[in-house]
This record gives structure tokens, sequence and C-alpha cells, in this order.
């Protein structure tokens, strides 16, 4: 990956601009009335509309033609799994608070390193192992916390835990693919299986697909041009000017930018709980990423969004 390119400010701008974007997904979520698969249907649609079309360039078209058929059970397979992130993870935020949602989701790294290490046979230091088990110490104390609070509010955590799980999924199939698909193919191939499995999903729960307010259709748009496009995407773009884990360490940023937009915007307050064991599991994804890079690995990033 080239990384000696200039750009006419510094990243760190663009790092900052995508931190924040990424934030508001969870905010304009709590806005909505409109059910989980819905959200995520509409956020992937109105995404692929806006840079779809960059599948007809002719690399793209050239890339797709030489897929095998294993390549595209692959991604089909990835579809599911982004699909249900989605439902689940859009879910929990019908239940729980943004802190505690978007702290659990920061847990992605670790899940993705357990699978990677079962599937892809990856090597993890002790370190890395370490930091695993902090994180996961933090959300123990974060579910305990919120258990005090409501069994509703500790669902929706269950919810956001198994959401960042699947996405996982999405991740490491990713990681595998990485060395034969761009990642805009890759994002954009995986949204189409996953459009059809929420659209599907929708249709089964019974869930209307347009009997929908002008304010909820403009919470669908925000949600594909805020978080995916000024978020996501964004990142996937500024992997051509700064490493990986500098991108994986600016998103740990968004549980706390997040946390304070539902303070400000949602009235939501902090529990001690959730203050406590969100350090404890930012100090143990911080341990596993500083890990990484000592080791010259390169973290999984984000191939289109996770939250």
């Amino acid at each position: 990956m080239e990384q000696d390119k200039k750009l006419p400010v510094s990243p760190l701008v663009f790092l900052i601009i995508g931190v924040l974007a990424v934030s508001f997904s969870a905010i304009i979520i709590k806005w909505s009335t409109a059910p989980a698969a819905i959200l995520g249907l509409y956020r992937l649609l109105f995404t692929f509309l806006l840079l779809g079309p960059f599948l007809l360039t002719k690399a793209a078209r050239q890339e797709v033609k030489t897929l095998s058929l294993r390549t595209w059970a692959l991604i089909a397979l990835s579809g599911v799994f982004l699909a249900f992130h989605f439902i689940l993870w859009i879910g929990s935020l019908k239940y729980t608070t943004v802190a505690s949602s978007t702290i659990l989701i920061t847990l992605q790294p670790i899940f993705v390193m357990v699978m990677a290490y079962l599937t892809l046979k990856e090597r993890t230091s002790w370190q890395a192992w370490a930091g695993a088990g902090i994180a996961m110490i933090g959300s123990t104390f974060i579910g305990w916390g919120d258990l005090q609070i409501s069994g509703t509010a500790l669902w929706g955590d269950l919810l956001s835990l198994l959401g960042t799980l699947v996405i996982s999924g999405y991740l490491v199939i990713g990681q595998y693919l990485r060395g034969a698909m761009s990642s805009m193919v890759y994002s954009l191939l995986v949204y189409v299986f996953a459009i059809f499995v929420m659209f599907f999903y929708c249709i089964g729960e019974g869930y209307s697909l347009v009997d929908y307010s002008g304010r909820e259709w403009f919470l669908f748009a925000l949600l594909a041009v805020i978080p995916t496009v000024f978020g996501h995407t964004l990142f996937n773009w500024l992997l051509k000017y700064v490493s990986a884990t500098t991108i994986s360490m600016a998103i740990l940023g968004e549980p706390i930018c997040a946390t304070i937009l539902a303070y400000l915007l949602l009235g939501e307050a902090v529990t001690w709980a959730q203050w406590i064991g969100g350090g404890i599991i930012m100090s143990g994804i911080w341990l596993f990423l500083s890990t990484q890079k000592r080791q010259g690995a390169k973290p999984t990033t984000p191939k289109g969004f996770t939250g």
C-alpha cells in the first residue's frame, strides 16, 4: 500500500471528520422509529445507489469477471453476515444506550483475531491475547452494570455483542479476499447480497417497505451519507495515506464521540459502570492494537462499515 502520497492538509483533519461522521450513526438510529432491518436495508440501498456506479468502470467490470465460484460464495456469506450485523446492532439501540452499544462494538478487533486464528491460522502474541482478555472483562462490567438498570438494557448489550460477532465474520472474509479483490468492489458486491437478505427478512417479518414519513426517509438517507460515505468510505480512502493501525486507533474515538453526542442530543446519561467498563475495554483494545503495530501486522480494517 502506497503511503508516501501527500495531502494538501494533514490526514488528521480527515480522521476527525471520519470519526465524527461514524459517531452520528447511533444517534440517527435513535432518532428513527423504523424497525432495525428497515434502517439497515435503506442505509445499504442508498449507499449502493451513491457508490454503485463504480462497478460500471472498466477496471471493476474486469475484476468481477475474474471472480471464481468459490469467491462468489464467500462474498454471499459475507453479505449475510453484514445484513445480520445491521439487524442485531441497530436492534440493540432500541434497548440499550448509545454508550453501551458503541463501546461493546469496539470489541470487533478481538473477535476478528479469534476468527482469524481459528480459520486462517494466524499467530497472535500473548500480549494481544492479554489485551483481548482485558477488553472482555470490561464488556462484562458494562453488562453487569446494565443488568442493574434493567433486563432490557442487558438484552440490548447482547444484541450488540452478537452484531459485533457477525460483522467480524464479514471482516475475516474480507481479509481473506483482500489479495484478490479491491476494497470497493468487495464492499459493493457484499452490499448487494446484504440488501437481498434484509429485503426478504423485512418481507418475512411483515414490515412495510414504503409506509414511512418524510422524516424517516430523510433519516434513511442521512445514515447512508454521513456515517457511511463521510465515515467508513473516507477511512477506506485514507488507507492510501496512513496505516491501517492509525485508522483502527482513530476509530476507537467513535464510542467517546457517540456518547458525548448522545448526552447532548438525546439526553442520555453515562453510568459509572459504563465509564469504568468502557475505560477497561478501550485499554484492552489499545494494548491489542499497539501490539499488532510493534509486530508489523496489519489489523483488519473495515471494508465498508461496521457501525
